[in-house]
Order: structure tokens, then sequence, then C-alpha cells
């Protein structure tokens, strides 16, 4: 097949561009071409999705992967311009798109979120209910050809967001660490290549739909986790179980401070229902596996002390010590 990606260099789209490259179709990337040239081989249309997609105008294409809108007039550009040029419309949108975050094992039938204010600020309030409205637009203008994955977080080597990656760079450092919340709290996620490659298996049968793109609800919990990010890492790590109402007390930001800790009711967003996808394909490998992964990358990074927006070392430290002073 010959294939477009919107995006292409950086997490997701990277991982994307390489299952399609090894299974042999022909890849055209389009974006600014600011990022690090990963792929020098392959055609690269330069260009501005946000401001002007004519550089796509006159070409034709079997498929288009969309990996980074994330407002509807994007959306909307984009699919106009190549609804007659491409059979095939997949856009990478998200489990954020729920109503109600707070309600286990969700399926794609469940309601979906609306915005409350007309804008284009994509901030954690606005993101879920925007893709909600890029996913429409794409239905409205593509209908019945366009696939929509709806990944949870993803995790993996390339990950800039750092989120997955806290785990197992904060084990590599070794020494006591804090473990939020209850060991058996459920987590759950998607690894980016096992993201692309069902993607892309699913292109090429035609597939169309919305498919929660996460691992299975409750194959982990952050015991697991944890204990996997130890086991990898090699080094002499001791966790501490500290417990939802003392971080809250601490004023700790859930999943931003601490991924994976979604306290009380707000865990159930990680048990989203992948049976859909799962039924269609969707194979999540292990655990372990995509902390090594994760490891190996971030170790062969440029990349010395905390990671930004992530828990620091200091206030970690500070956390533990008033956790063992506690009354």
């Amino acid at each position: 097949m010959d294939i477009l990606v919107i995006g292409g260099t950086r997490f997701v789209g990277r991982h994307l561009v390489a299952a399609a490259l090894a299974r042999g179709h022909q890849v055209t990337l389009f974006n600014r071409g600011n990022s690090v040239d990963v792929f020098p081989n392959l055609e690269l249309i330069r260009g501005d999705r946000d401001t002007d997609l004519s550089a796509l105008a006159g070409r034709r294409w079997d498929a288009v992967i969309d990996t980074c809108g994330y407002v509807p007039r994007q959306v909307r550009a984009s699919a106009e311009l190549l609804s007659g040029a491409v059979g095939h419309y997949t856009f990478i949108s998200s489990i954020s798109v729920y109503r109600d975050q707070l309600v286990a094992d969700q399926d794609e039938d469940a309601p979906l979120r609306e915005l409350e204010e007309e804008t284009e600020e994509v901030t954690a309030q606005s993101y879920g209910p925007l893709k909600v409205l890029c996913e429409r637009t794409l239905e409205e203008i593509m209908p019945g050809r366009g696939l929509i994955p709806r990944p949870g977080l993803i995790a993996g080597p390339f990950d800039y967001s750092d989120r997955f990656t806290y785990w197992p760079a904060r084990f590599d450092r070794g020494g006591e660490v804090l473990a939020p919340g209850r060991p058996d709290s459920p987590v759950q996620w998607i690894d980016g290549r096992d993201l692309a490659a069902w993607t892309l298996a699913t292109i090429e049968q035609g597939g169309t739909g919305s498919y929660n793109a996460v691992t299975p609800a409750r194959r982990d919990t952050m015991a697991g986790l944890l204990t996997a990010c130890r086991e990898a890492s090699g080094r002499d790590a001791h966790l501490v179980w500290v417990d939802d109402d003392f971080l809250q007390a601490q004023a700790l930001q859930p999943f931003a401070e601490l991924p994976f800790w979604l306290p009380g009711e707000t865990g159930n967003f990680m048990t989203v229902s992948s049976e859909r996808a799962q039924a269609a394909g969707l194979a999540a490998r292990s655990t372990l596996e995509t902390v090594r992964a994760t490891l190996t990358w971030h170790r062969g990074r440029d990349h010395p002390g905390d990671l930004p927006g992530r828990l620091s070392a200091e206030k970690e430290e500070e956390v533990l010590a008033r956790w063992r002073a506690r009354a």
C-alpha cells in the first residue's frame, strides 16, 4: 500500500512509520520538517497542517494516518482535501473521549464528552471533547471510511511525555521508591509498537470504526508495574507504599507527578474495555517487555536529572520523610 502519514517522526507516528515499512508499504510523510530526520530515505512533503495543506493537492494514496489532529478544523481541512485522494483515513484519538471518567469497564458505545465552550485551546479539560469533535468531523466527511483507534496512555521508546518512562527511570536510580496508592489498583496503557502493528494490520484489512486500543482491563496493577520496573533496572530499590489520603494531603498531582496514580474512583479511568480491539487482533506485549525497552531507550538519552513535570527526587524524599514521621 501507498500510505500518507501526517506527522510521523516523534513518538506514535515514528512507530507507525516503522511498522508500515516493516510490512512492506510505501510511506510518504507530511510535516513541518522540524523534528529529527529519522527516516531520511522517505519522501517528505513539507507543510503545516494548521495553515496550508496545498502541497498535498493532486496526489493520491491508498490510505492516510493522521497522528496529530487535535481540533476539528484541522481534521476537516485534511479530510476534505484527501477525501477523493485516499480510500481510507485513520485518525488517532484517545480514551479521553468518554464522558463518565469514573465509570468502570466502558466500551466504545459509552457516552462521549461534549465541549462546554467553543475553543481551540487544548487543555486537560478540552482535550477529550475536541477529540470527539475530530472523530465526528471525519465521519461526516468520509462516512464509513475511517478507522479511529482510541489509545490510553501510550508507552515505550521515544515517549517524550515521560509519563510511562518515569517509573523505569525512577527505579534505575535505586533507593527508596515512593509507591502511590494501593498495590492492587488497576493500571492500563498501550505499547506504541503494539498500537502501530495493530493499526497497520487493520488498515490492510480495510477495518473501520472506533476501537479502544489499550491493554486488557485489570491485566496489570500498580504493584505489577513497579515490580517489573525493579526487575528490569536490576537496582537495589525498595518500595514504600503511601496511601491515597496522605498523598492528596501533600498536594501531589495525580497522574502528572506520579504517573498511573489515580486515587479512589478516578482509577476506573484505567479499566476501559479493549475487547473489541482484541477481537480485531490487538495483542499487548508483556509489562516487563515494555519496561525493558523503555529503560534501554531512556538510558541512551541525554537527559540527566529529574524528568520535567514528574515527581522530583527532592520532593519524593520530603514526602517519604513526612510519611515516616506521621503520628
